[in-house]
């Protein structure tokens, strides 16, 4: 499968999000834009760019900059996500520890950014030729593999995000037969996300992002478009709904 050429990356501040920044920088695109609310370090062919993700008006007026740009990427990946923060938000044990405000917080980037991300990006990838739109979704997102219950808010979340994914890929299908739609799972990573709920989980178990960032660029390769609207794991194994 060939490279990618017109690459976006959304949430290239955070760990997984900067890893997949280097990884496709390295391939030489004609164009790759990495997106971030905060700001980035300059990278050699990157074109950087800080917006707020929860802003629709500044998703829109980067959507409109590529186009005036002529860059139509086919291949966008959605990288950010949220578990728990500074201000005391953490995935929940119970049912008694569902918070409103946390709920929304959770959403809010997990859920609505992606999709509003979505919304103003897919009009401007390819209709008649291979694109990828993918977004970084969890395995706990899956309600069928749920034995443990509990992280209500993050699961529900990444939950919601699958269902996104899987409308996406039918109506993509509709305009363009070789767009592929797909949710990633890139395992557990050393990163500030997942790192305070890691502690048990076997060293070989435990990427560092550059490691995920390859396998999940490995997956996207090999990707057809009757995978589309599926969610699959760093090893390329499906995540059922």
């Amino acid at each position: 499968m060939s490279a990618p050429q017109h690459i976006v990356i959304v949430g290239a501040s955070g760990g997984i999000g900067s890893a997949l920044v280097d990884h496709y920088a390295a391939q030489s695109p004609a164009s790759l834009t990495a997106v971030a609310r905060s700001a980035l370090a300059p990278r050699p062919r990157v074109d950087t760019r800080r917006l707020d993700i929860t802003d629709e008006a500044q998703l829109s007026d980067l959507a409109d900059t590529l186009r005036s740009q002529g860059i139509a990427p086919n291949l966008v990946l959605v990288a950010t996500g949220v578990l728990s923060d500074e201000t005391g938000l953490k995935p929940e044990k119970s049912y008694r520890q569902q918070d409103a405000e946390a709920f929304r917080n959770v959403f809010e980037i997990n859920t609505f950014a992606p999709a509003i991300i979505a919304k103003h990006l897919l009009p401007i990838m390819p209709r008649k030729e291979r694109s990828v739109f993918a977004a970084l979704s969890a395995r706990v997102g899956s309600i069928s593999d749920n034995n443990l219950g509990g992280w209500h808010a993050y699961r529900a979340s990444k939950a919601a995000l699958n269902m996104l994914i899987r409308n996406y890929a039918i109506e993509t299908a509709r305009s363009n037969d070789q767009m592929i739609c797909v949710g990633l799972h890139p395992g557990t990573v050393r990163t500030p996300l997942s790192g305070p709920f890691s502690k048990n989980v076997p060293e070989a178990a435990l990427f560092e992002p550059s490691q995920s960032a390859a396998y999940l660029a490995q997956v996207i390769d090999g990707l057809c478009p009757s995978d589309s609207g599926r969610v699959f794991d760093w090893a390329g194994k499906e995540i059922p709904a």
